[in-house]
């Protein structure tokens, strides 16, 4: 049905704010000094007042820690107050509030800038936490946390993140629209809003804003406004020395609508005019281009109006000194030997904010109620997202695979599992960095999330579709399915190779560090996918993506392994996670005769039980396409006589969490005879398999050549198994219970040639090694 709702309104100013002026508040300001031209955006002495109290609250934080980034707090004073009292729909006094406008500061370095406007604006920080900025315990740290503060919407820190995440937050609200309200006008739904971002030049220097915002103009999202601060400072101050592109062409050429408001001119402090009125009508001439997003270059000088280190290195990253914020002082009319002061007029008329928000979270929820009562079905869905309950109808819709011995690959089963649950769990969406016939991360018959016009004949869809296209931009991709999941009500996944989650770890940890329930199907997981190469065979990556805190890394073993996974996933995760999928075939137990598949969920289970029922000589542990060649060691060890126990363990993560005696009762600590079964390097597991354990893994990088071919090549075979685990039992049997030496829990490490090129020039060394692998593995006996 057609929405009758309206979305929030933009706050206005009173006429009676307007005409608030304190008589002689100003007076001490020194004349010399140009005030803000403020006259249409409605501000009286006491707006001017609250950003100059602004300018020196930032000085005085960082003076008070002792470390800091003052100088474009300061000088951006006048923007986040615009920002925060004229421009953003939103109510300090529910910082959740479903209608509220997104803020992102992207330059989190200069956190400051929002600390300050949450504290005016009445978000519930104090002076007393501005004044414990960046210490022990604080609701003020060094950079914007989510979760942490109220009022702050995403972690900043790592330049260039906020923004490309911001990306995303425009995204997944034109995606939300269309899964709610689609037949509402623009402009009149209560699922309308503004994503509004500070960035800075660190931020356009960084390649992972290309990536985003190319892909912001071609999604022609005009729910995104973007203020540039161009001081043209950074840390190493004058960013000539390397940066001088022209990013307002740049930003035009990706097709965003762009505006410059030249504050700066000559950079002459003396003359410099905080021209308000025109930065607040760039900010809305975006609101009116509905097809581009925007991007305001606002030219400042940084720290302005220290009197010796503005437009400094200096002033970026340090203390302005007592002197100096003493100066700025004086020239701004305040005592030069008080600091944190705030006068009370000043406090309550910026806190009329909150008076503003409310009236127009009442108008809102209107319009709500009114789209709540015209769609049952979709306010049930919101309700239930909202509740954070996953679909009732998940578990049955999760297909189950029959037993064959041919199987199928975990990618093309994780396919299979997300065509099959899209219909009820229609918040899930996602797609890849152009892999997406390779990762099988489409959804059969599911539209492409694009502009009509740029649907092409191979991807039809619409703005509101649910298949997304990253192109090749794996880091842009993973920040911006951070947004997605922080603007929170839909669940993105994305995925591209495993070997390529490196372009993607700077994103991958801001998930983790902020619990954000993103997805990444990570194909092609080992030296698996064959012929490509060393290039594109993940060797290190597993070990490296599980010391991520945070971060739920599951491989599992076969096609019915990979839904419980999606399920574990979907309903009971708590932050990222990452499915690490194979490329070729691999067999799908028959689980009338195995453990069941169920036992994912709790991260590892036994598989193949031992001979002689709770009395293993030997526990073999595998993951993914490994576990296949642990279940046949296995049997041939049964044969020799030795009661052999094998687990799947898909994910370390999950199994850490159970109780202390499931994890004993699958790995029994008694039974000291383990082997580790993975193609990958053996870090990580030594827990595991203890001081008598083995580990058969792969210890150089990979070569192009078959799957088979490889696999038999590096020793990651049965006879391998077969081999380290009467090697295990030997170690555990021995009288002597000595710490084993370096190398020795895995002879394949230690018989590694120093070369990282397998395939090279170092002939002798390669040889070398070969010879010791064939030995330590047993190979062709």
């Amino acid at each position: 049905m057609t929405s009758t709702a309206t979305s929030a309104k933009k706050p206005t100013r009173s006429s009676s704010t307007r005409k608030g002026k304190a008589d002689g508040l100003l007076a001490g300001r020194d004349p010399g000094l140009p005030r803000p031209v403020a006259k249409k955006a409605g501000w009286s002495d006491l707006d001017v007042r609250a950003v100059d109290t602004t300018r020196l609250l930032a000085a005085d934080a960082v003076q008070k820690v002792g470390n800091g980034h003052p100088g474009t707090a300061m000088s951006l004073a006048p923007l986040a107050y615009l920002l925060y009292q004229n421009v953003m729909t939103h109510d300090p006094s529910d910082p959740s509030w479903l209608g509220r406008d997104r803020f992102v500061l992207s330059c989190g370095h200069s956190s400051l800038t929002q600390y300050i406007q949450l504290y005016l604006s009445g978000y519930g920080l104090s002076l007393d936490d501005l004044k414990a900025l960046r210490t022990w315990g604080s609701q003020t740290p060094g950079h914007p946390e989510v979760h942490h503060t109220k009022g702050v919407e995403i972690t900043t820190g790592p330049l260039g993140s906020g923004l490309a995440s911001a990306v995303g937050m425009a995204m997944a609200q034109r995606r939300q629209r269309g899964l709610f309200d689609p037949d509402a006008k623009p402009g009149t739904s209560p699922f309308d809003h503004h994503v509004y971002v500070i960035a800075s030049d660190g931020d356009m220097q960084e390649g992972v804003t290309h990536e985003a915002c190319a892909l912001a103009g071609h999604q022609e999202l005009g729910n995104l406004t973007v203020v540039y601060d161009a001081n043209q400072i950074s840390i190493e101050d004058d960013t000539d020395i390397a940066f001088s592109e022209d990013v307002a062409a740049r930003f035009a050429a990706y097709g965003w609508h762009v505006v410059d408001v030249d504050w700066r001119q000559d950079a002459d402090g003396a003359t410099y005019v905080e021209d308000v009125d025109a930065l607040l009508a760039a900010i809305r001439s975006g609101e009116k281009v509905t097809d581009k997003p925007t991007l305001v270059v606002l030219h400042t000088i940084i720290a302005w109006p220290a009197p010796t280190k503005q437009n400094t290195g200096k002033s970026h990253g340090s203390a302005l000194g007592e002197e100096e914020i003493g100066a700025t002082k004086g020239l701004l009319g305040f005592d030069p030997k008080k600091s944190f002061v705030v006068e009370p007029a000043v406090l309550k008329h910026a806190r009329d904010v909150v008076k503003r928000g409310k009236a127009a979270h009442r108008e809102w929820d209107k319009g709500f109620k009114a789209w709540r009562k015209a769609n049952p079905d979709r306010a049930s869905l919101l309700d239930r997202i909202l509740d954070g309950t996953p679909p009732a109808g998940l578990a049955k819709a999760l297909p189950t695979f029959p037993a064959d011995d041919k199987g199928l690959a975990t990618r093309a089963a994780s396919g299979k599992i997300l065509t099959a649950i899209a219909d009820v769990m229609p918040e899930l969406w996602g797609g890849s960095a152009d892999l997406a016939e390779s990762n099988n991360t489409t959804m059969e018959g599911q539209p492409s999330f694009i502009p009509s016009s740029k649907q092409t004949s191979t991807w039809k869809g619409d703005p509101f579709g649910r298949t997304l296209h990253f192109g090749i931009r794996e880091n842009g991709m993973g920040m911006i399915l951070n947004g997605i999941a922080l603007e929170g009500l839909t669940r993105p996944y994305g995925g591209t190779f495993l070997v390529f989650s490196d372009y993607m770890r700077p994103a991958v940890r801001l998930a983790a560090i902020q619990q954000a329930p993103v997805t990444y199907v990570w194909t092609h997981d080992s030296i698996g996918l064959g012929e490509d190469g060393p290039t594109h065979q993940p060797i290190e990556h597993l070990a490296a993506l599980r010391a991520m805190p945070g971060l739920d890394v599951v491989r599992p073993a076969d096609a019915n392994e990979t839904a419980v996974a999606w399920q574990q996933i979907l309903t009971a995760g708590n932050g990222p996670a990452a499915l690490c999928l194979t490329r070729q075939n691999v067999p799908t137990w028959d689980r009338t005769k195995y453990g069941k598949a169920s036992g994912v969920a709790k991260g590892a289970y036994v598989l193949v039980e031992e001979s002689r029922k709770g009395e293993p000589d030997v526990i073999l542990v595998a993951t993914g396409s490994e576990v296949q060649l642990a279940v046949q060691a296995a049997e041939r060890l049964e044969k020799s006589k030795i009661s052999t126990r094998v687990v799947s363990m898909p994910c370390r993560e999950w199994f850490e969490k159970q109780t202390r005696s499931y994890q004993d009762k699958v790995l029994p600590p008694a039974v000291r005879a383990r082997v580790s079964v993975e193609a990958a390097v053996s870090m990580g597991w030594h827990d595991i398999v203890g001081d008598a354990g083995r580990s058969v893994s792969i210890e150089h990088f990979g070569a192009s050549a078959d799957q088979a071919t490889l696999y038999r090549e590096f020793g990651i075979t049965a006879d391998a198994v077969v081999k380290a685990a009467k090697d295990s039992l030997k170690a555990a049997g021995a009288a002597a219970r000595t710490a084993p030496r370096v190398t020795e829990t895995n002879p394949s490490r230690a018989a590694q040639s120093a070369s990282t090129d397998v395939m090279g020039s170092d002939v002798e060394a390669s040889d070398q090694a070969s010879q010791s692998a064939a030995s330590a593995t047993s190979k062709g006996k």
